[in-house]
């Protein structure tokens, strides 16, 4: 092979890359004026790859050894809200192969969190929240569960993406903890998965739930305390992430309903993402509706009609007081000794191997739980009522158009 980096595919339209790969029901090669030309089939692009001699060294792709399906995963999934992939190059000089993906200047969510000097209200984390729920259904409509989903896998560039598909599988795969072990950041998983049970899509919800709580509270999951078969025990007992009082209240009732420790009770991928788009659209709404209604002498006339009928968003405009004076008042020092970890909290993916672990239940037992002073929402107080009658609400066409720019691809 010459030194070149090489390009197995180009995309079409203004794209330079493919948006997804669709598998085919008839032979490929057959030639018809109805084929749509931005849609890779992976039975050519395997050919492709054994003819350019990538297949014996692609693997070198990642290093726990899941490159091959890296790439794959990247094809199979519309990538919308997943970190996009140019294509693979090889390094001349070591002859290893690279995928390349879309550059992310803000780093993970948790960069993003700690460079932030300006103030991120939660109206603007709910839309960046809603666009990662919809990458995650985006996989779950692919019919793969991600199981490696952490904050460290959520890349931002303005807008969030989901990254690292390497551990990506089909959801309807039953494989056990005796054939691939478990994987992951203990943190972030599901304490069913723990105990060695497969990992489903609402495992993912679980993941969700955890990244959910980290990027509202700006505060990193069990960072005080060693990732150890004890916080494992823990888990499956009902411990939780702190939830703070200045977290608005439906947005913790979400998050405690993701990381319930029934599995029935969870939200599907498409119930989170449908309520994290209709509160994003019902405040926008709120405040074009009131920013048109200025008087001339400049003073807000409130909209009894809209603002006082929606909790959601009176709650975020009460918390948001609350949390800004809040984040005003902490120095650098604060925020950096936030972010401090214990030496034994190990937030990178690894091999978990777990004995004889509880049967997961939601704690009542408060000495079980992470609080302080401030916090007032725990995991008992999840109801099965609390986020269902928002799940169904139907989103009018004006709405999603004129203030959300919804994405165009259908939701199964």
């Amino acid at each position: 092979m010459d030194e070149t980096p090489k390009k197995l595919w180009k995309g079409t339209d203004t794209s330079k890359y493919q948006l997804h790969v669709t598998i085919p029901t008839i032979d490929s090669t057959i030639e018809s004026e109805n084929v749509d030309e931005r849609v890779v089939y992976i039975g050519d692009l395997e050919k492709e790859v054994k003819r350019m001699e990538y297949v014996e060294n692609v693997k070198n792709l990642a290093q726990d050894g899941n490159g091959v399906n890296l790439i794959k995963s990247h094809l199979q999934v519309y990538l919308v809200d997943i970190v996009p992939c140019y294509g693979i190059t090889q390094d001349p000089n070591n002859k290893e192969y690279m995928m390349v993906i879309k550059y992310c200047n803000d780093g993970n969510l948790r960069n993003y969190l700690n460079k932030s000097k300006n103030y991120i209200n939660y109206n603007s984390k709910i839309d960046k929240l809603q666009q990662i729920a919809r990458g995650l259904l985006d996989i779950h409509n692919a019919e793969k569960v991600h199981k490696d989903f952490h904050s460290g896998n959520i890349l931002f560039s303005i807008s969030p993406f989901i990254s690292d598909l390497g551990m990506c599988q089909p959801a309807n795969i039953k494989q056990t903890v005796k054939e691939e072990g478990i994987y992951g950041v203990l943190p972030y998983m599901a304490p069913e998965v723990l105990r060695g049970q497969q990992y489903t899509k609402s495992a993912d919800i679980y993941s969700f739930g955890i990244i959910m709580n980290e990027f509202l509270s700006e505060e990193i999951p069990f960072n005080d305390i060693p990732h150890d078969e004890f916080l494992a025990i823990k888990i499956c007992k009902g411990l939780r992430p702190t939830i703070s009082k200045d977290i608005p209240k439906l947005l913790a009732d979400l998050i405690i309903k993701c990381w319930d420790a029934k599995i029935k009770n969870r939200p599907t991928t498409k119930e989170l993402y449908q309520l994290l788009k209709k509160w994003y659209v019902e405040i926008k709404v709120i405040e074009y509706s009131e920013d048109s209604k200025d008087g001339e002498d400049g003073k807000n006339i409130e909209n009894g009609d809209n603002n006082q009928n929606s909790e959601i968003y009176f709650q975020l405009k009460e918390c948001d007081k609350i949390r800004k004076e809040k984040i005003k008042n902490r120095s650098n020092e604060d925020k950096s000794k936030s972010f401090q970890m214990h030496p034994q909290a190990i937030y990178t993916s690894r091999l978990l191997n777990f004995k004889n672990l509880p049967k997961p239940v939601n704690s009542l037992d408060l000495s079980s739980f992470q609080f302080n002073s401030d916090t007032s929402y725990i995991a008992q107080s999840t109801s099965e009522n609390q986020i269902s009658e928002c799940l169904d609400v139907q989103l009018s066409e004006l709405e999603l158009n004129e203030i959300c720019q919804d994405d165009e691809h259908n939701i199964e």
